[in-house]
Order: structure tokens, then sequence, then C-alpha cells
């Protein structure tokens, strides 16, 4: 048992957000000391293998955090010493903050709109956001597709899609992906999609969380309304994944019930350059990007694959 094991009875009893911030102040209390060194060593999978190359950026592995996780931009340096290979979130304000990083990973920053702006205002409020975060990003991702904004899903719809998209590349906003909800019918889908390659986006992430409620769920949240996430959606994402892969070239962050490096992989060899979690990292502990790079360096292995890269899209 780890020492995550034993403490996790503990915080699964407090508060969501209490128990999120109290990994976050020790992983915050962890970054830019010489602990950071020996948690890094530990937990650090290095190998040629693993890297891989996505949107103008080069990952040294492929298992990043999702968006939320580190929302204030505090702890990139921490998570990069677990082992991940990128951290993906931002807000408009902690673009000083940003600014003043010194990130040992590609940072990744989720532009979304505030709740309080209406969505005749939406071009505005995102440029307003990425000209706040935009020196201390290494690419930016629009997100038009979380659950817990009203209405913000509809502005997935191409008109709008389009217009958000081509206000942020007029000033410079690159590299750009678009986040999409896996609640999207297919042709709402692949209209996003025709926005992603008319304008030449840089990526797609598929998916963000579901409003859906799945029959397997019980308990007393099981009917609590905003985004699902972790293991109810991963079949649901991965075929997301392989749905937005077949339809356009460019590269895909998979994101949805990533725990292990079977789910990594199957993502991967559906189409994804890339992958995410967020919930994987709250049950699995901090060795959960560890144990999937050793995975996933078997499984290449075990197929044939020189490389991550070699896997991408060998089930389509």
């Amino acid at each position: 048992m780890t020492v995550y094991d034993a403490a996790k009875p503990a915080l699964f009893r407090l508060p969501p957000e209490t128990a999120h911030r109290t990994v976050h102040e020790l992983l915050a209390a962890v970054q830019d000391t010489r602990l950071e060194g020996v948690v890094a060593d530990h937990y650090t999978v290095v190998d040629s293998r693993l890297r891989v190359d996505a949107f103008g950026q080069a990952f040294r592995n492929p298992v990043g955090v999702a968006a939320g996780f580190d929302k204030n931009a505090e702890i990139p340096n921490a998570l990069a010493a677990l082992g991940f290979g990128f951290n993906n979130d931002g807000a408009d304000v902690v673009g000083e903050r940003l600014a003043g990083a010194d990130a040992r990973v590609p940072v990744g920053v989720n532009l979304g709109k505030s709740k309080s702006t209406p969505n005749d205002e939406a071009e505005e409020d995102y440029l307003y956001t990425f000209e706040r975060v935009r020196a201390g990003g290494d690419y930016f991702v629009v997100n038009v597709s979380s659950p817990n904004t009203p209405g913000l899903r509809e502005l997935q719809e191409r008109d709008r899609l389009e217009s958000i998209l081509g206000t942020l590349q007029d000033v410079g906003a690159d590299p750009l992906l678009v986040k999409l909800s896996p609640d999207l019918p297919d042709a709402a889908v692949e209209d996003a999609l025709e926005v992603v390659d008319d304008l030449g986006l840089d990526g797609v992430i598929a998916t963000n969380t579901t409003t859906d409620r799945s029959d397997s769920l019980y308990g007393a949240a099981a009917d609590e309304s905003g985004g699902l996430s972790g293991a109810p959606i991963e079949t649901e994402a991965t075929d997301m994944v392989r749905f937005v892969a077949e339809r356009t070239d460019a590269p895909i962050v998979g994101v949805g019930g990533v725990s292990d490096a079977e789910g990594a992989y199957r993502k991967i060899r559906n189409g994804a350059s890339v992958v995410q979690l967020y919930t994987g990292l709250v049950f699995e502990g901090p060795g959960v990007a560890r144990d999937i790079n050793r995975g996933l360096l078997k499984l290449l292995e075990r197929d044939g694959f020189d490389s991550v890269t070699e896997a991408i899209g060998a089930d389509l």
C-alpha cells in the first residue's frame, strides 16, 4: 500500500474542493525545492519512445493533466515532477503568474467564457482572456463545451465557433485547439471538424465531460447535475477520439476515463496523439503518470512499435 492509498479514505471523506486544495497545497510545498528533484526521480519515466510532437510542441511523454486540476497555474513544475508530459489549464486571472513561470513542460491554456458574459459577447470575452494569458501559454485551447457554464455549448454551433476561433487567430493565437463535447450529435461534430479544417486549427481535444448519466451509476450523487468524468465515459470518449480521427488530420488530445496504460493506449491506437487525465489522478494517486508510461512501453514492445508515434491511429 502506498502513502496515497493510506491517505485516500480520509481525503475522500472531505468535501471535494477541500480535498483538491489539500493535495494542491502539498504539491505546491514540494515545487521548486530539493524535494521536487526526489519526487521527479521517483515518478518520471525517461524514454525517447514516449516522446510525441504535436501542435508545435514536443512532449516528453503523451500523458498530461486535464484542464481544471491547476486552474490557477500554481504547480506546473510539481506536476512535471510527477512524470506528466504537460499541463493544460488556465484562466484570465492567472496571466501574470503564467508569464512569470519557468515551466519545464509545455503549458496549455484553457480559454473559457465567463458565466456572466452573454453568448453574443463571447468573442470579446475569449479575446480578453487570451490577451491576458498569451505570454505564458505554449498552446491555447478554446473551451466551448463545458457543461458547467450555462449556454456555453451553444457556441459549438458552426457559425459561432468559426467566429470565435477566427477572432483568436486574427490576433495571433497559435497553436490553437478546440475542445468538443461528447454529447454533440454526429452531424454537429462533423460541422465543428469542418471548421477545424477550414481554419487550419492545430488540434482537437476530445472530449470534455458529459451531462449524460449512465444507468451504472449509483449512490447519493448519481443524479447530480454538472459534468461527469472518469470511468463512466471512457468508452464514449474513446469512440469520440476515433470519430474525430476518421474525419480530420489535426492532432487529437484524448480525454475521458484514462486511468491506466491500457486505456491510454486505446485512445492512442484510435487516433489520439496525447492523452489527458484528471479523475484518474484522483483515484490512482501521484504514481499514475509513471505507471501509465511504464505500461505504454510494455504495450509498444508487445505490439512491435518503436515509439508512441508509430502507434497513433493503428486501429483506424
